[in-house]
């Protein structure tokens, strides 16, 4: 099973093994190259600052390529797109992107479905259970 997450702050809690992309410069390369099978896709909106572009990103570029590679009769191969963003503007505009071009969309409150959790509050949580 393949599992994306596409989040420049966040990991997975249960550290399930997944292919993890921090900034858009890497998304964007991931998907230029044929993925193949997707299993799981996790979306963050804001993905931060993009040292290879030199500004702050988001994830607008990749929901426009997935929709052009639809609208092209050439879908990538993705069985579900979660959505976790704590944006909820954002949120909504990228599952009605994605599901009026077919892909198979939830959404998912980041900051309360305890499945994913910011970097620097796994890092804080194990240093504390080294002491």
């Amino acid at each position: 099973m393949t599992t994306v997450l596409i989040d420049d702050r966040r990991s997975f809690v249960d550290n399930r093994p997944c292919i993890i992309l921090r900034t858009l410069s890497e998304a964007l390369w991931f998907l230029h190259n044929d993925p193949g099978r997707i299993d799981e896709l996790w979306l963050d909106h804001d993905l931060g600052w993009d040292d290879l572009l030199g500004t702050l990103a988001d994830i607008m570029p990749i929901i426009s390529m997935l929709e052009e590679a639809s609208f092209n009769d050439r879908p990538y191969d993705i069985g579900t797109i979660y959505v976790h963003t704590a944006n909820p503007p954002a949120q909504m505009r990228m599952s009605s992107a994605l599901g009026r071009y077919g892909y198979h969309v939830i959404t998912v409150n980041a900051d309360w479905d305890g499945v994913l959790m910011d970097m620097d509050m796994l890092a804080a949580m194990n240093e504390r259970s080294l002491r």
